[in-house]
């Protein structure tokens, strides 16, 4: 993987996605990443999109704000994480979060100038704004409801100047049940560093159709129709080759193969010793309680490459985070 292209890593010693035992890596639910419901557009975006899917269809409506980009989708994810963290510690979560916008800035690895909490405000009004609705078959019966992707939010505090410092925000109901089904994915921090709106969209569907498998292949007109880009085929491609040249998508790599086909592969996780997480020996008596009809060498060998491959990163405690990863393990 280059970082050529990549945005700069601007709070690099920052922990808000990490708690003691490593929980709250940046989460993405399973449904946004299967299907293009954010647009890829960086200027204001009033189309109504429509998608189907089999027998199910998705209508997506902007408000007068426009559509929801893919970069407003970051508080999503930030809101996601921290409800995840909370669930997996066995904390009692609300669907209502109260979060301090300059947490989320850092975490998202936003600037915390005053043209960013600018943009902040902007996406909080198209996520509120904008509005899906689509049809699910059951049998005989189908069922149209239509939802937003927060209910609402609110400014709860701001300085003098009318920034805001804490915010409030309720998830839809939809996303909400997302998240206590489990039904999310961990994603690289470097998500957060890709430039481009369809760098992002791309490592999504990489995500969730390659995950861990050895490789994954995709028609290239499936994976225009899948990304939500309305670029001609022939545009398209030419912005996947570029892809492929500049090779930094965190996690995957991309290759063109004959017939118009795209194949992603993980990238093997390659750690020289000085850099992998230390696990004292104390701590790996305590995983073979935890676990003792494991071999504790293959989960400790096992839990490194997914720290690895999830951005390595930064840990307050490398015996807490493995710890918590074998009790999940496990489970």
């Amino acid at each position: 993987m280059t970082t050529a292209g990549l945005l700069p890593d601007r709070y690099p010693t920052a922990n808000f996605f990490l708690c003691d035992v490593f929980d709250a890596l940046p989460k993405s639910d399973l449904a946004s990443m299967e299907h293009p419901l954010f647009s890829l557009s960086t200027r204001p975006d009033r189309r109504i999109l429509r998608y189907e899917h089999g027998e199910s269809v998705i209508e997506i409506t902007p408000s007068v704000r426009g559509l929801a980009t893919l970069h407003d989708k970051d508080i999503l994810i930030y809101c996601m994480s921290q409800l995840m963290a909370g669930i997996n510690a066995g904390r009692a979560v609300s669907q209502t979060l109260h979060l301090k916008a300059h947490d989320l800035l850092v975490a998202t690895n936003r600037e915390t100038s005053g043209d960013g909490y600018k943009r902040l405000r902007e996406a909080f009004e198209r996520l509120a704004g904008t509005r899906i609705t689509t049809n699910i078959v059951t049998g005989d019966h189908e069922t149209t409801s239509g939802f937003g992707l927060i209910e609402s939010w609110e400014i709860v505090r701001k300085t003098g100047r009318g920034r805001m410092v804490s915010v409030s925000v309720k998830l839809s109901d939809w996303l909400f049940r997302a998240i206590a089904s489990k039904s999310v994915l961990t994603l690289s921090r470097d998500y957060f560093r890709l430039r481009k709106p369809l760098e992002r969209r791309i490592y999504e569907i990489a995500r969730k159709h390659c995950g861990r498998q050895r490789e994954w292949r995709v028609g290239l007109e499936t994976l225009l129709k899948k990304s939500g880009s309305n670029s001609p085929r022939r545009v398209f491609r030419k912005m996947i080759r570029d892809m492929i040249a500049a090779d930094h998508l965190p996690d995957y790599q991309l290759f063109e193969e004959d017939g118009d086909i795209i194949r992603v592969a993980p990238r093997n996780v390659v750690l020289e010793p000085s850099e992998k997480p230390v696990i004292s020996a104390t701590a790996l008596e305590q995983a073979r309680a935890l676990a003792p009809e494991w071999d504790i060498y293959a989960l400790e060998s096992e839990w490194v490459a997914w720290w690895a491959g999830s951005g390595r990163q930064k840990l307050r405690s490398a015996d807490a985070a493995f710890l918590g990863w074998v009790k999940r393990r496990v489970g």
